[in-house]
C-alpha cells in the first residue's frame, strides 16, 4: 500500500467540463440503452451552446432546456441566481439555508432528467421582493454581475435566454426582473477585460452573439391581442424517437422535480411554441443559431475527427454498440492530436470518453464500508468493476487516491471484479459542507472567496476512485479514466439497493433537542443535547456558551465514546436572567486541545440524494413575559411548519390532527383548532373537513387559520366570505398599525404592542385576504414603503358562540426563529373570548 497526494487538478478538470454528472448523482453513473448511446453520438456532431437565466430554481422553462439539450444537441445550462432559500417547504420542515440545499438537489435531479447543467450565483433568497430596486439594496449587485460573468466565461454560450423581462419593474417579482437585468449586463460585461479582470486568471473574456427574452401568453394575459409576430419562434414539442418521449413529456417530468414546491406538471404532447424576443447582440429572424457555426468546423484541424465520429453514427449498430469502438478509439487518437487548451476539444474528449466506456459496456462504482468517516480514521472501500461486452479492456490500476493498486488484468465478459482496499483519510481533509455555507451568510448573499468554486452547484465528492483502463479494438488501443465517487451502498427492504454520498464528519455533533427555548419565569428548563461519535475511541467534555447573565447546570458533561457512530443523551439545566433576554445557546465539544461546535443535519427525500451537513449546534434563547390562556391545542398541519413544537415550547399540549380526528365529538376537547401553512392547498379532504370546524366554532371553539394561496384554492375558507390575494409585506421592519389598540386580541392576555413587531424576519406575513365580508374585523394594517396600507393580514369575526381568525401573518418564520411579539400574539390569538388569564407554566 503506498500513500500519495489526491489528484485533485485530475478531478477539478472532470468537475469543470462534464455536465456535473459526477456531483449530481444519487448513485454511480448509469449505463446507457442503446438508445441513449446513438442520441449523445448525434450530439457529438453538435459544438454550441446555450444558457438559460432566472432567478429561483422552478423558474427555468424545463421545455426550452430539454428541447435545447436533446433536438439541438446544444449543451445547455440554468444559471439560477439563487437556491430558492427563501421559498416554502411543502414535503417537510427544512427552511432557510436547508430549504436552499433541497432546491438545489431539486434542480440537479432537474437537469439530469432533461439533459442540461446547473450553475448558481451567490446571491442569497431573502423572500419575496416587490421591485428589483428593492432587490438590489439585499443583494450586492457587483458581486452576483460577477458571477453571472464568470459563469458566462467559464460555460462559453453561443446564445444567452433569459426567462423574465429586463424591462417589467415592478411587474412581476424583484428577483425576477433583476435577474435578467444581470443576465443582459453581463452579456457585453464578459467580453470586457476591463470588467472582473481577477478572473482572467483562470478565464478569458467571451461574448455570445445574442440574449434573448423567452416570453409567452403569460406575461401578455391581461392585454388583448398581443401581436406575437416580433418574436422568433420554435416549437419545442418535438417527439424524440431515440428517447421515445416528447419534449414535453421530459420537461413535465424535470419540471415534477421541484416537489418541496409542489410543482408537479403534466405531461404536453404535440406543439408547443416557444417565443424568443430580441434583448441585445445580433437579431436572428428564423433560427436562434443563425451566424453560429455549432458543428466541429469551429475547430481547425479537426476534419478526420468530425469524420470519424460520422461514420460511427452511420455505422452504428443499435443491438451491438461495441461495433462503434474501433471508431471511436480512432476518433480518440485523432481528438488527442488537436490543441489541448480547446474549450470545444475538451469537452468532446470528455462526451467521447464516455462514449467509448458505454459502448465497451464498463460500468463502475466504489462502496464505502460507512456512510461517513472522519479525518484521521481507516476507511474501507471497494471498487466495483464490469464489462458487459466483448471488447477487449485491461485494468490498469485503481487508484482510490491515497493508495492505489497495479492490476494489469483483463476484464472478463460479464464477470464483476471487485477489489477492497484500505487507507486512511488525511486529518486536513473538510467536513462535508455545502462550500456556500462554509461561512455564516449575509441577508442576501453566502461567502464563498474560492472563485473556482463560484458557480458550482455543489461541493466535489470529498473522495473518488479512478480507474485507468487499455481499450482494444481492432488494433486500435487508446487509454481512458474513468471517475467514479466513493459513495455508501446498502439494501433497503422496501426500495432496494440504494446509494448516498460519503460524509466527512466531524469527530463529535452535538445536537440540541430544540431550535428555540422559551422562559417565562425564573425557572429552570432543561437543554437536551444529543452526542454521537463519528470515529472510535475518543472521550472529551460538553459545555454550553450561554449570554451574559444565563446559568447552566452542570458545568461540562464528560463522554467517553468507544464505538463508531455512538449516542450519548445528557441534559443540562438553564436558568434565565432577571428581565427579558435574547440569546444564543452554543454546545461546545472539547476533545483535547480541540473545541468543536457542529451539529448533526440528515436531509432525506426519495427524489434527491441523501445529504449530510453540519450546521452549527446552537439554538435561541428567549427570556419572555407571556402569558397564556387555555392549553389544549388540535393542529391541523398542511405543507410542513415548525409551529407545532413552539407552542409546546410556551406550555400548550398540542396533538396534530389526522383525518380521521377532524370530527365534531373529537374537535370540542380543544381549546383552539389551527391549520398549518397552507393547509387548505395541500389536504384535498379539508372540503369535507370545513364543516366540523365551522360546527366547532359556532359551539364556542377557536378556528385559527394560517395563510393558504388562491392557487388551488377552491372553497370558502370562514363562515363569511373573504378573497385570497396575493397582497403580502415583504419588508420585515414595515411599520405595523394597531387599528383598535383596545381590542381584546391586542389586550389579552398580553398587552401587544408595536415593540412587539421588532425582530421579524424575511417578512411580515403574505397572502393577506384583500376583500371580506363586513362582519369580519381587522386587526392590523401594514404596509411596504411606497405601497398603500394594507389591513388584510388578521381578521376576526365571531360566529355562532365562538370565533374565526384568519391570518397571513408568518408565524411560520417567526416562532421557529424565537421572535418574541410572534409568541405573544398568537397566544392572545388562541386565548381569544377566553376569560380568566392563567400564567405560563414551564413547559416540560
Amino acid at each position: 500500500m503506498s500513500h500519495k497526494p489526491i489528484k485533485s487538478a485530475f478531478i477539478l478538470l472532470a468537475i469543470l467540463i462534464l455536465p456535473f454528472e459526477i456531483l449530481a448523482q444519487a448513485g454511480p453513473d448509469p449505463s446507457k440503452n442503446s438508445s441513449e448511446i446513438k442520441h449523445a453520438l448525434n450530439k457529438l456532431q453538435v459544438l454550441g451552446s446555450v444558457l438559460y437565466v432566472a432567478a429561483h430554481p422552478d423558474d427555468e422553462n424545463t421545455r426550452m432546456i430539454t428541447y435545447m439539450a436533446n433536438e439541438k444537441g446544444m449543451r445547455t445550462a440554468y444559471l439560477s441566481l439563487t437556491r430558492g432559500d427563501g421559498g416554502q417547504n411543502l414535503i417537510g420542515k427544512e427552511v432557510r439555508e436547508q430549504m436552499g440545499l433541497i432546491r438545489t438537489q431539486e434542480l440537479l435531479a432537474a437537469r439530469r432528467t432533461d439533459g442540461g447543467e446547473q450553475f448558481f450565483s451567490r446571491a442569497n433568497d431573502f423572500g419575496y421582493s416587490k421591485h428589483p430596486d428593492e432587490t438590489l439594496t439585499i443583494w450586492d449587485k457587483e458581486k452576483v454581475l460577477a458571477d453571472a460573468v464568470w459563469v458566462i466565461r467559464k460555460f462559453k454560450p453561443d446564445v444567452i435566454i433569459t426567462r423574465f423581462s429586463p424591462y417589467r419593474d415592478g411587474e412581476t417579482h424583484g428577483h425576477h426582473t433583476t435577474s435578467a437585468k444581470i443576465a443582459l449586463e453581463a452579456f457585453s460585461a464578459a467580453a470586457d477585460p476591463n470588467r472582473f479582470p481577477e478572473q482572467l486568471e483562470f478565464v478569458a473574456p467571451w461574448q455570445a452573439k445574442r440574449i434573448l427574452w423567452n416570453t409567452s401568453w403569460w406575461f401578455f394575459r391581461t392585454q388583448k391581442n398581443h401581436d406575437y409576430s416580433q418574436y422568433l419562434k420554435i416549437d419545442a414539442g418535438a417527439y424524440n424517437t431515440l428517447l421515445g418521449k416528447s419534449y414535453g413529456e421530459i420537461a413535465a417530468e424535470s419540471r415534477s422535480m421541484h416537489k418541496s414546491q409542489g410543482f408537479g406538471a403534466s405531461k404536453q404532447r404535440g406543439s408547443e411554441i416557444e417565443y424568443l424576443g430580441h434583448l441585445a447582440g445580433d437579431s436572428a429572424a428564423t433560427d436562434l443559431f443563425e451566424g453560429i457555426v455549432t458543428n466541429w468546423d469551429r475547430v481547425d484541424g479537426s476534419e478526420k475527427v468530425k469524420a470519424l465520429i460520422k461514420k460511427a453514427i452511420a455505422n452504428y449498430n443499435i443491438e451491438k454498440p461495441s461495433a462503434s469502438l474501433s471508431t471511436l478509439l480512432k476518433a480518440h487518437a485523432e481528438i488527442t492530436k488537436l490543441p489541448a487548451d480547446n474549450h470545444y476539444v475538451n469537452l468532446k474528449k470528455q462526451e467521447l470518453e464516455d462514449l467509448i466506456l458505454q459502448c465497451a459496456g464498463i460500468w463502475a462504482d466504489a462502496n464505502s464500508k460507512v456512510y461517513s468517516t472522519s479525518p484521521g480514521d481507516s476507511l474501507f472501500v471497494t471498487a466495483r468493476i464490469i464489462k458487459r461486452s466483448e471488447a477487449k479492456v485491461v485494468l490498469k490500476e485503481i487508484d482510490y487516491q491515497y493508495t492505489k493498486i497495479k492490476n494489469d488484468s483483463l476484464l472478463e465478459f460479464n464477470k464483476l471484479v471487485s477489489v477492497l482496499d484500505s487507507f486512511k483519510i488525511p486529518t486536513n481533509l473538510s467536513y462535508s459542507q455545502p462550500y456556500w455555507l462554509k461561512e455564516t451568510p449575509l441577508k442576501g448573499m453566502f461567502q464563498v472567496e474560492n472563485q473556482e468554486l463560484i458557480g458550482l452547484p455543489e461541493n466535489e465528492p470529498p473522495l473518488s476512485v479512478i480507474y485507468d483502463l487499455e481499450i482494444e479494438s481492432e488494433g486500435i488501443n487508446r487509454e481512458i479514466s474513468l471517475v467514479t465517487p466513493v459513495m455508501y451502498r446498502w439494501v433497503d427492504p422496501a426500495d432496494g439497493e440504494k446509494y448516498r454520498p460519503l460524509a466527512i464528519a466531524p469527530p463529535v455533533t452535538a445536537n440540541i433537542a430544540e431550535q428555540v427555548y422559551i422562559f417565562a419565569n425564573q425557572e429552570a428548563l432543561p437543554v437536551n443535547i444529543v452526542l454521537k461519535s463519528n470515529t472510535q475511541d475518543i472521550e472529551g467534555e460538553l459545555t454550553l456558551d450561554l449570554p451574559k447573565g444565563w446559568k447552566v447546570s452542570p458545568d461540562k458533561i464528560p463522554f467517553s465514546f468507544k464505538e463508531k457512530f455512538e449516542e450519548l443523551n445528557t441534559t443540562f439545566q438553564v436558568t434565565p436572567p432577571v428581565g427579558q433576554s435574547i440569546g444564543k445557546v452554543k454546545a461546545l465539544v472539547k476533545i483535547g486541545d480541540q473545541i468543536l461546535d457542529y451539529s448533526l443535519k440528515i436531509i432525506d427525500y426519495p427524489h434527491i440524494p441523501v445529504q449530510t451537513i453540519f450546521p452549527k449546534a446552537e439554538a435561541k434563547l428567549a427570556k419572555l413575559d407571556i402569558q397564556i390562556q387555555g392549553k389544549k391545542i388540535g393542529y391541523i398541519m398542511g405543507s410542513g411548519d415548525a409551529v407545532p413544537e413552539a407552542l409546546r415550547q410556551i406550555g400548550y399540549t398540542v396533538d396534530i390532527l389526522s383525518d380521521e380526528d377532524i370530527n365534531t365529538d373529537n374537535l370540542s376537547q380543544y381549546d383552539a383548532v389551527i391549520t398549518g401553512v397552507r393547509t387548505y392547498n395541500t389536504n384535498s379532504r379539508m372540503k369535507f373537513h370545513q364543516k366540523y370546524l365551522m360546527e366547532y366554532v359556532e359551539k364556542g371553539g377557536n378556528v385559527i387559520v394560517q395563510y393558504n394561496t388562491s392557487r388551488t384554492l377552491s372553497m370558502d375558507l370562514g363562515p363569511y366570505p373573504l378573497k385570497i390575494s396575493r397582497d403580502r409585506v415583504t419588508v420585515e421592519e414595515a411599520e405595523v398599525k394597531l387599528l383598535n389598540p383596545n381590542h381584546e386580541i391586542l389586550n389579552f392576555p398580553n398587552k401587544i404592542t408595536e415593540a412587539d413587531f421588532d425582530g421579524w424576519v424575511q417578512e411580515r406575513g403574505l397572502y393577506f385576504p384583500n376583500e371580506w365580508d363586513n362582519k369580519y374585523e381587522a386587526i392590523l394594517s401594514m404596509n411596504d414603503p411606497g405601497e398603500e396600507a394594507k389591513s388584510g393580514s388578521l381578521l376576526v369575526t365571531q360566529y355562532g358562540e365562538g370565533n374565526y381568525i384568519y391570518t397571513g401573518l408568518s408565524f411560520f418564520r417567526e416562532l421557529p426563529a424565537g421572535v418574541p411579539g410572534a409568541y405573544r400574539l398568537l397566544a392572545n390569538l388562541i386565548g381569544y373570548g377566553k376569560k380568566e388569564p392563567l400564567k405560563l407554566e414551564t413547559a416540560k
